[in-house]
Formats: structure tokens, C-alpha cells, sequence
């Protein structure tokens, strides 16, 4: 009977994801030479190589990449089994493995994570923040527990939970405050800042703009909302950033904010996690709080329409 140890699929999975030794023996605090032992101990188990080593790269053979399915099934199965016992108390405690887009993370994580603190004191909260495709792979993994992003994900291993809609609000120069709010059509001709491909609210601005994704015109990318409006505020063009992002972004910036006519355009923020969970039911407890700091947050951006020294205005 072959002999293997749940330790040595949680290192072939890491190795098999980050594809690196290095960053495999990092990510599972242990010695590079450690993992490869281990690796090396898996492989003559199995009478079988997983990975092809050259110089420059490392990947999986055939057989390795079949393993590899089988084995994040296998390690997500006993992960939720260590999740059964947590599910049973009416509160979540321990660690809580939260992923973030970007667009999202540096406005409501101040309040939320306070909030969490809070509510179930000693919850290990460790956030994630990275682009949507990432964080649903995660969650698919067993990586992350939840997840709060753009909706609709439409994964049907995925439970989605709406928490609010929040509109978005455009970001022209100062110079241009009283200026007639343009309609998509004019849009569509102005230089549009956008965040570079990847992030999912640079699909929703191309959206309500009526323009593909493949549109050969002249459009300048950032890394991220600050960099726009931090662009805008230096006379290179225009950008839509969210109403949550707005204390935060224009405070420092030289730029006016204008509002669109009904309907203005909007994404609605919600909280996923995997339809397996066993924390699905204190999962739906914390996106409770999740709605109530995202709805501050949004709160927080309306409140400062007013407010110098940026100049705001509303079609």
C-alpha cells in the first residue's frame, strides 16, 4: 500500500501552484531543501515523477496535473472537515481568510476590519487583495473563505450574497466644475482613464460607455483609482471611480466631481464563498457587517460632495 501523508500533498500543492521551490518553501514555512525532500519522499511513493525540473523551469508531468486535481480535492475535503466543529458555534472564531478586490480593499477594510474586532473579538482576520479571477480561483481552492467583489460571478459552486449597489461618480479636472455632465456619447470621445485589464470595474466603466474591450482608440491605464485620479488631477483626461472611493482618492487632487442623470451607472457589491462551506451560516452573519461598513462607506462619499477642496457638481 502506498504510504502518503496529508504533509506531503499540502507541499506538492504548493509547489504545484507557485511552480517554485523557493516561493512553495515560503509559502509553507519551511526550508527549500525540507520541501524537496518531501517532494522527492512523494514521488518514490508513487513510483512516479509529478514534476519535469530543467533549469529554468519547473512543471507538472501528465501524471503530475491529474494528481494535482485529486489532491485539491482531497486537501479541501479535510479542511472542511476542521470547519465542521467551527460551523457549531454560533459565533466564528479562529481564522478568517478574506479576499478583497482591489477597487474595494482600501476604503472599506479601516471600518470593516474594526467592525470584525468588534463583533467576534479574537477572530484571526487575514485579508487577500487581488483582481476577481484570482480570489473566485482561491475560493475554489480552499485557499479563501469568502470573498467580497463585483457581482454577478455566476460560478455555480458559489453562493452570492448582494450587499449593496453603489454608483459611480465622474473625476474631470478642476478647470472643468459647471460643466455640463457629457452623456456616453461624448464619453466615448474624451480621453478615459481606465485600470489596467484584469480588474473588473475597468469592465463596468467600458460598459456603461458603450465601448469594447477591444476598441482601438486611445486609452491611458492605471494600476490603480489613485493613479487616475492622481492622472485627472494633472490634465491627462477623465475617470469614473466608485462613490466608497471618493473621500479618499479626491482629497489630494485638483479634480471636480460630477454625477450622471438617471440612470446613473452602478455596480452591486456582494459576499461569496463555496456552496460546501460549513460556515455558511456564520459566513451570512459576517456579511451582515460587511453590508453595514460598506453602507458607511458609501455614506461617507456622498457626505463629502461638498466638501473642499475638490469641486463637485451634479447634472
Amino acid at each position: 500500500m502506498i504510504n502518503l501523508t496529508l504533509r506531503q500533498l499540502r507541499y506538492f500543492e504548493a509547489l504545484a501552484r507557485h511552480g517554485h521551490f523557493g516561493r512553495a518553501a515560503d509559502s509553507c514555512a519551511i526550508s527549500q531543501p525540507a520541501l524537496s525532500m518531501q517532494i522527492k519522499e512523494l514521488e518514490e511513493s508513487l513510483g512516479l515523477a509529478l514534476f519535469e525540473r530543467n533549469a529554468r523551469q519547473l512543471r507538472l508531468t501528465g501524471f503530475g496535473e491529474e494528481f494535482a486535481l485529486r489532491v485539491r480535492g482531497i486537501l479541501q475535503s479535510v479542511d472542511e472537515l476542521g470547519e465542521l466543529a467551527r460551523a457549531s458555534r454560533e459565533r466564528l472564531v479562529g481564522r478568517l481568510r478574506l479576499g478583497v478586490i482591489p477597487t474595494i480593499a482600501p476604503y472599506l477594510l479601516p471600518t470593516l476590519i474594526g467592525n470584525l474586532m468588534h463583533d467576534h473579538a479574537g477572530l484571526d482576520i487575514r485579508v487577500r487583495e487581488t483582481v476577481t479571477p484570482r480570489l473566485i480561483r482561491e475560493l475554489e481552492g480552499g485557499r479563501l473563505d469568502a470573498a467580497i467583489v463585483a457581482l454577478p460571478i455566476s460560478e455555480p459552486l458559489l453562493t452570492e450574497v448582494e450587499l449593496l449597489s453603489e454608483t459611480f461618480v465622474l473625476v474631470r479636472h478642476a478647470s472643468d466644475a459647471g460643466k455640463p455632465v457629457p452623456d456616453r456619447d461624448a464619453l466615448r470621445e474624451m480621453r478615459l482613464l481606465l485600470l489596467e485589464e484584469g480588474h473588473c470595474f475597468r469592465d463596468q466603466a467600458l460598459s456603461f460607455c458603450k465601448m469594447p474591450p477591444t476598441r482601438p482608440r486611445e486609452l491611458l491605464e492605471g494600476s490603480s483609482l489613485s493613479t487616475l485620479v492622481q492622472m485627472v488631477g494633472a490634465g491627462i483626461g477623465v475617470t469614473l471611480i466608485p462613490e466608497m472611493a471618493v473621500p479618499v482618492e479626491t482629497r489630494s487632487a485638483p479634480v471636480s466631481l460630477a454625477r450622471f442623470p438617471p440612470p446613473e451607472p452602478q455596480r452591486t457589491i456582494g459576499m461569496v464563498w463555496r456552496r460546501t462551506n460549513p460556515l455558511a451560516r456564520q459566513l451570512h452573519a459576517i456579511a451582515g457587517i460587511v453590508r453595514r461598513a460598506a453602507e458607511a462607506c458609501c455614506g461617507a462619499g456622498a457626505e463629502t460632495k461638498n466638501a473642499p477642496p475638490v469641486a463637485r457638481e451634479r447634472a
